[in-house]
């Protein structure tokens, strides 16, 4: 049977600025609960005021992911469920994910002696189980309904339909190929800090040219890369012991 996609769909006329998404997200990672100021290794997703309207900042789970195709290990992939995902066990520490995101949404954990990437994973689990996402559990508002994905649009539809006062336009319906989040609004989305993209093709698809032109480039650097992701995992596996006997012999002389 056929995996329905499933998604988000954020209504900023019904966002009260509450923050219950942000910090229910905070609070399942573990993350400090401090509001954050934009997105960070910390928060995957944060309330964002424009003038007296509030806007959820996250992954848009583009159909077509940039990030995931710029990955030479495939750490990020689409999954069947809408969901982008991250496998830290993969990454490499390219970055390329970071670079590649038009809404620089993949964050590096600089601090971390083994760091990784970090972003929202549309709460993955949760979704493959048959279950909510947090941050639209814990909306008091109905501000972020979860569910499946064609439903959803259809929904959104038929609030532009029912209320002109939205401007008639579902934000993440054909912007970078569609995406898994999408968002309705009564200001224009450019004037809310959204990108808007002069194509609609899904980026990958863009680069796809440029990408032919250096076949020789990519199997080079596919060959560096791996001999790099080696370096880094025992360069990673050095410092965890280190910092491990550091901790212990401080352990023993106090």
């Amino acid at each position: 049977m056929e995996t329905k996609k499933k998604a988000l769909l954020i209504d900023i006329t019904k966002c009260i600025g509450c923050r219950a998404c942000e910090m229910k997200c905070k609070e399942v990672h573990g993350f400090p609960q401090e509001p954050s100021p934009q997105l960070n290794a910390t928060a995957f997703t944060i309330i964002d005021e424009r003038g007296d309207k509030f806007v959820r900042r996250m992954c848009q789970h583009c159909n077509d992911p940039a990030c995931a195709s710029v990955c030479p290990v495939a750490a990020i992939r689409k999954t069947a469920e809408g969901p982008v995902v991250y496998e830290g066990d993969k990454c490499i520490g390219c970055r390329y994910c970071m670079i590649a995101c038009p809404n620089q949404v993949p964050k590096y954990q600089w601090s971390r002696l083994a760091p990784r990437v970090q972003k929202c994973d549309m709460c993955y689990e949760r979704v493959r189980n048959g279950e909510q996402t947090n941050c639209a559990e814990a909306c008091p508002t109905g501000a972020t309904t979860f569910g499946d994905r064609d439903e959803l649009l259809k929904e959104a539809r038929r609030r532009l339909d029912a209320d002109t006062n939205y401007v008639q336009h579902i934000y993440g319906s054909t912007e970078f190929g569609g995406t898994s989040v999408f968002f309705i609004s009564d200001v224009p989305f450019e004037k809310l800090g959204f990108l808007i993209p002069k194509e609609q093709t899904p980026l990958p698809a863009l680069s796809q040219a440029a990408l032919g032109d250096v076949p020789t480039v990519a199997f080079v650097g596919g060959s560096l890369l791996a001999g790099l992701y080696w370096i880094t995992q025992r360069r990673r596996e050095v410092m965890l012991a280190e910092a491990k006997e550091k901790a212990e012999s401080t352990k023993e002389r106090s």
